[in-house]
Formats: C-alpha cells, sequence, structure tokens
C-alpha cells in the first residue's frame, strides 16, 4: 500500500508520474517561483528517501553476511514476490568460455509509505492507498568473470513502453501501455518493473531488490558516515528565487556525513544546480560508501553486523529466488570481490521527451542503446581490466543449425517495430523487407498489417527448435549476426521482428562492436575509485 499523497514531493513539479521543472531540455532543474513552496518541501523529503533507498540497497549486497548470526530471525524479515510480473522476452546472455555468466540486480527505491516511521521521515497521510512509485531504479550489473561491475540508473521521469503485466497478489491485469517508468511499481509490483526494464535494454535481470526508508539513517550511522566533497561552501536552502531546500551546509573540502547529514547530501538538488547534477552525487555517495565497507572490516564486529542485518532485512523485499539470508550473503561476496577501480556508475544517455521537454526524458536511442550493448554482451564499462577485459576474447562463437525447410516454401512473417520514443515507424518498412526476402527465395515472406511495439534491436524469433536452423538462415540472408536469432513462445513460426537499429536498406548494416570502457560521454560515468567533488551552483554558495 502506498502511502505517499500526490502533493508530497517538492522535486517532481509537475505531479507524482514526473519531474519537475529543469534547467536545459534534457532534464535540468532550475529554480521556481515561491507558489509552489509547500509542495517543493514535501516533496523534496520523498526524492531524498528514494535515493537513500537505493544507498540501503548496496548496503545489504556488501553487508549481509549478519545473517548468519542470527539466520532465522533475519529470514523472517525478508519478504519476497514474483521475479517477472510482465510480458519480457529478454534471455539470458551466454555464458564465456568459462561457462560463466554475468548477474544483472535490478534494486528499486519505493515511495511507499507503509508505516509511521516511514511518515516520519517525509511521507504524508493524504494519499494513504494511491500505488507506489519506483522513483529510484538502478542496475547493478556484475560481469561473468565477477572482475567488473556497473551501477546503471535510469531517470525516474523518463518516458517508455510498459508491457502487459499482471499483479502476482490481486491477479489485477494492466495493459501495455506508453507512460513514465516509475508508474512500473503500482502496475504488478517489481516484477513489472523488471519487465519494462528487460524489454528497454534487452538485458535479462536475474533478480530485484525493493527497499523502503525507514532504516536509511540507521545504515549511515551504523558504518560510520560516509565520505562526500565539494568545491565550494555549499547551503541548499530557500533563496529568493526558489523556496525550499535540504538543509545540506557545509565547508569546501571533504566531510563524513552520516545520520540526518547523508539524508541531505541525497536529497539535494538546487545547490547541484539539476536532478542529473543530484544523481552524480548520490553515485558519489554510493562509490564511497563500497570503499568504506571494503576497507572496513566489518564482519568481525557481531554487534554492527547484527545491527545492519536487522534494519536491512526489515527494509527490504527482493524476488523470491534470493530470499534467504545466505542467497543475500552470497550475492554480496559477489560485488565484494569486484575491485572499486573496476565499478563504474552511469547514467542512462536521455534526450528532451518531444512530449513533454520539461518534465520528462526519453532514451537516446544511439547512445543509451550502445550502453545496452555492453551490458548485454557483457563489455566492462571500464578500461581498467586491460586486453582481456572484454567478454568478446573469451565468448565462443554461435554454433549454426541447418534449415529443416526449402526457403521457397517457409513462412515468414515481418513486423515493423522500427518506431522508438523520439521517432515514429518508417512506413511500408515491414513491406520492404519482406520483398527483399522475395527475392532472395524466401517467395512466402509476408508483411504483417498489425504494428507491434517498437523494438530497441532487429530479432528473428522462432518457436520451436526444429525451426531454429530455418530462423538462422533467415538472419544469414539479411545479414543479421547469429546472435539476433532467438526462441520465443510469444511467435507460432519465424518471424522477423524489425528494430529502431534498422531503418533503412535492404541488408543490415554491420555495426562495430564496443570495446572495453567504450560508454557513451552523455552517460556521466563515475568510476568507483575516483574521489571527487561536486560543483555548488552560485546562489547556494556562501
Amino acid at each position: 500500500m502506498a502511502l505517499t499523497p500526490r502533493t508530497a514531493d517538492p522535486e517532481a513539479g509537475a505531479g507524482r508520474h514526473g519531474g519537475g521543472r529543469r534547467k536545459g531540455g534534457s532534464g535540468s532543474g532550475g529554480p521556481k517561483g515561491p507558489g509552489g513552496a509547500t509542495t517543493d518541501r514535501r516533496r523534496r523529503r520523498r526524492r531524498a528517501l528514494r535515493w537513500s533507498a537505493t544507498v540501503l540497497a548496496v548496503v545489504i549486497l556488501g553487508t549481509a553476511g549478519a545473517g548468519y548470526l542470527y539466520y532465522r530471525h533475519l529470514n523472517a524479515n525478508i519478504r519476497k514476490g514474483e521475479r517477472s510480473s510482465g510480458d519480457a522476452k529478454a534471455q539470458k546472455t551466454a555464458p564465456n568460455a568459462a561457462g560463466q555468466t554475468p548477474l544483472n540486480i535490478l534494486l528499486i527505491g519505493s515511495d511507499s509509505r507503509n508505516s509511521a516511521e516511514n511518515l516520519k521521515l517525509g511521507g504524508s497521510r493524504s494519499s494513504v492507498g494511491d500505488p507506489p512509485l519506483g522513483d529510484v531504479q538502478m542496475l547493478i550489473h556484475i560481469s561473468a568473470d565477477r572482475k567488473s561491475a556497473a551501477m546503471v540508473s535510469i531517470p525516474r521521469d523518463t518516458r517508455v513502453d510498459i508491457p502487459k503485466c499482471t499483479d502476482p497478489r490481486t491477479g489485477k491485469v494492466y495493459p501495455a501501455t506508453n507512460d513514465i517508468i516509475n508508474t512500473t511499481l503500482g502496475r504488478g509490483g517489481a516484477g513489472c518493473t523488471l519487465a519494462t526494464w528487460e524489454n528497454l535494454t534487452g538485458v535479462y535481470i536475474d533478480h530485484w531488490m525493493t527497499i523502503d526508508f525507514a532504516g536509511v539513517v540507521k545504515m549511515a550511522d551504523a558504518i560510520g558516515g560516509v565520505d562526500v566533497c565539494v568545491r565550494q561552501n555549499v547551503w541548499d536552502r530557500s533563496t529568493a528565487a526558489q523556496r525550499g531546500g535540504s538543509g545540506l551546509k557545509l565547508t569546501l573540502g571533504t566531510h563524513k556525513v552520516k545520520g540526518v547529514q547523508a539524508l541531505q547530501w541525497l536529497r539535494t538538488r538546487h545547490a547541484w544546480g539539476s536532478d542529473l547534477m543530484r544523481a552524480r552525487a548520490q553515485h558519489m555517495y554510493l562509490n564511497s560508501m563500497i570503499r568504506t565497507l571494503k576497507s572496513q572490516n566489518v564482519f568481525t564486529d557481531t554487534g554492527r553486523l547484527m545491527d545492519l542485518a536487522d534494519s536491512a532485512t526489515k527494509s527490504l523485499q527482493v524476488s523470491e529466488e534470493i530470499g534467504t539470508v545466505k542467497k543475500l550473503y552470497d550475492l554480496g561476496m559477489e560485488m565484494k570481490s569486484v575491485p572499486s577501480n573496476r565499478i563504474t556508475s552511469v547514467t542512462m544517455p536521455n534526450l528532451p521527451d518531444p512530449q513533454n521537454p520539461r518534465n520528462h526524458v526519453i532514451p537516446d536511442p544511439a547512445d543509451a542503446g550502445r550502453l545496452w550493448e555492453m551490458l548485454r554482451d557483457d563489455i566492462p564499462l571500464d578500461k581498467n581490466g586491460g586486453a582481456s577485459g572484454s567478454r568478446q576474447t573469451v565468448t565462443k562463437p554461435e554454433p549454426t543449425k541447418s534449415p529443416s525447410t526449402d526457403p521457397a516454401r517457409l513462412g515468414v512473417l515481418v513486423q515493423n517495430g522500427t518506431g522508438s520514443s523520439s521517432e515514429a515507424p518508417v512506413p511500408r518498412r515491414a513491406r520492404t523487407i519482406a520483398d527483399a526476402l522475395v527475392a532472395r527465395g524466401y517467395s512466402r515472406a509476408t508483411a504483417d498489417t498489425a504494428p507491434p511495439p517498437s523494438q530497441d534491436r532487429t530479432v528473428v524469433e522462432y518457436p520451436s527448435a526444429d525451426l531454429e536452423g530455418d530462423a538462422q538462415g533467415v538472419a544469414k540472408a539479411l545479414g543479421l549476426p547469429t546472435t539476433a536469432v532467438k526462441q520465443s513462445t510469444a511467435v507460432s513460426g519465424v518471424t522477423l521482428l524489425l528494430g529502431a537499429d534498422w531503418r533503412t536498406g535492404t541488408t543490415y548494416p554491420k555495426q562495430a562492436k564496443p570495446k572495453a570502457g567504450d560508454i557513451p560521454t552523455n552517460a556521466d560515468a563515475i568510476n568507483g575509485a575516483d574521489h571527487d567533488c561536486m560543483d555548488v551552483y552560485k546562489p547556494y554558495q556562501w
């Protein structure tokens, strides 16, 4: 049950479903007038807690070993749910030459106010019963060899295609729609958010974790504080041009923040100048927290472990596959093994939403697509792994199979999914490619007149193993790589679904594969070993 009002978050400006006004067109937040002061104060408190929820999740990944101290008690704290509750087509990345596969965990910070303690931390009782919003969403990607990791955030006000989802508790079915990504949590729970991410990125996500807010201050205190840094004196307060503020007040340099002050750092927006810069500050905090945990011998301090683990598991809900402390501990060990300089934090490259450029964003088709490709292919986002850092050096080539049907007799359905958030589908695109297939011997290729959902990547799908060779033959005829061929129960025969990556021409364009560290420049990447400082927006310097 969600307990947060539509007017409780001062950062959204345009209501619970979207972000507030920004500086610039791509998500920057500029000053507002004094008329929204009350709304601003309430909404800033709630946004702070959402991001603190993600911090809490990362702490859990690194400290859940306390379960060994009082296993049954902690297991009883953990709430569990269904991994996926929506229509998703992503498939697991193939193992590397050593038989290893990547691990992907989706962290979700819910704005639900389901306890008196959460309400005390900034929620309001006026919207008890409203669906929760997943306003913090971050994918933790740990490489197959466990030598590198990525933390990838999607802005909460990103407009995306949301698949049909079914609430596993009530059985209520939510039809597919196009909306802001933070609404997915209220459309069937975390499993719907996971399915939306899978369809957007093509990345198979193994688990999800959702976090509430009550343990944030306790967690910051339990680890002894986290180092943060500013380049100028900062005071995030009300000004003549902008009401509200987190109250954060620091002198220039490095400070160890904990408790309420840690919360102030995480919810500060105006002093950094924009929502996207707030994300950068939060990434800095997460990286610093991970470095702190790695440097501390927390596993020998029974009292601290018990406090951390008890607070964490009471605030946590997870997908059922990882619903024990033992499994959470194992996840923590996976993350703990990654060196700090091999952890990269990024924000999804984005553009102003043509439908609402002041408040919403959409994925940048080219740069976000490149980032998703790196995650799918398990290519490190950093360059600190040497020549062997790229998964491509150890991946076995995909095997091919012989067709079971003469191409002239094989039915092939071609669908036009070339649209994207920023571009309409290419007219008659399915007919153009169907004609090209006919010319190449597939005389029964036909164009589907019903438009499918937008597709980031072009794929050839087949329903059963006996048609795998035939699907691979279609891919070969058009120049598509074997990796574009996928088995799917959603199709009844060989189906070519054209994506936004192939809008022109009749032969699939060869594309250069990204290498380790080839991150899009607009992803605002931060390395986990960096000890960086935040610049303070001029009106908030003192």
